[in-house]
């Protein structure tokens, strides 16, 4: 059934108001990040009087011993990268050796990997801690990227979409003379982007955002990540400083919505090919 142009404009104005909702906070974080000090705290106007742009001069100048910004972005940045590697190559090799291999207990497998995406993270952070402190690694980029590793997500996301991808290439791969390494190299992985890019870009947020984990294991200024450092950050004098709270926000925020941007269409494409709703 059709809709009349009513319709339609009613609908489009609904999602015009719906995504204004969303827009807005991360417009009022933007221009108040330009606004000084009095401003920002006794202004209610959205677009600044005066604009400056000292909130972030003072973010990368001062006290930067205590509060390297730029360090706390690249090891953000490395770990989450890094992270990420480690998901896809872990969870692609056990998602294939399920769906492909003559396993034993297959079933069983996938089974306890849908059981525990239903474990709440937080049951499994504390003894994860001990652990990586009785092995004295705390404090280092070890427990930062390592237990990422054991994501079950990926894995039942490529798993999903191998048990539907016909198994004619790889058959005429092994005509052809390839290994499992090759056809999973050449044929099996090229197959899986879509999904691989959704699995990226969920992890990368993920490992981008975590707060509560990197605040656990680092204990020096220089080993923090951006969302623990920002947040010792914006204590004391800088709490009661409106823009300047609002700027070193808009420094985490910009690098994980910029990358969600560019692979927003990857992702997309990626559920699709899932099957995920």
């Amino acid at each position: 059934m059709k809709q009349s142009k009513a319709q339609k404009v009613i609908l489009i104005i609904i999602a015009t108001l719906i995504a204004a909702v969303f827009i807005f906070p991360l417009l009022w974080m933007f221009f108040t990040s330009f606004k000084g000090m009095a401003e920002s705290i006794s202004s209610a106007r959205l677009l600044p009087r005066n604009w400056t742009a000292n909130n972030f001069i003072e973010l990368f100048t001062v006290d930067t011993a205590n509060a390297p910004i730029i360090r706390w972005l690249l090891n953000t940045a490395f770990i989450s990268f890094g992270g990420t590697a480690l998901v896809v190559i872990t969870n692609t090799l056990a998602a294939y050796s399920i769906a492909r291999l003559n396993l034993p207990a297959k079933r069983l497998f996938m089974f306890i990997i849908v059981a525990s995406m239903t474990i709440p993270g937080i049951v499994i952070v504390f003894p994860r801690y001990f652990n990586f402190r009785d092995i004295g690694l705390l404090d280092t980029f070890a427990p930062l990227i390592l237990p990422y590793a054991a994501s079950t997500l990926g894995v039942f996301l490529i798993y999903s979409f191998l048990r539907n991808f016909p198994r004619d290439l790889e058959e005429a791969a092994y005509i052809d003379g390839a290994n499992q390494l090759q056809i999973l190299r050449h044929v099996i992985f090229p197959s899986i982007k879509p999904v691989i890019a959704t699995l990226s870009v969920i992890t990368f947020i993920l490992i981008y955002n975590d707060f509560l984990w990197p605040l656990l294991v680092t204990n020096s200024a220089e080993m923090r990540t951006v969302t623990v450092g920002l947040a010792n950050l914006v204590q004391g004098a800088n709490f009661v400083n409106p823009g300047k709270m609002m700027a070193s926000t808009l420094i985490a925020t910009v690098p994980a919505l910029v990358i969600f941007i560019f692979a927003n269409r990857y992702f997309v494409k990626g559920v699709n090919s899932t099957g995920l709703k």
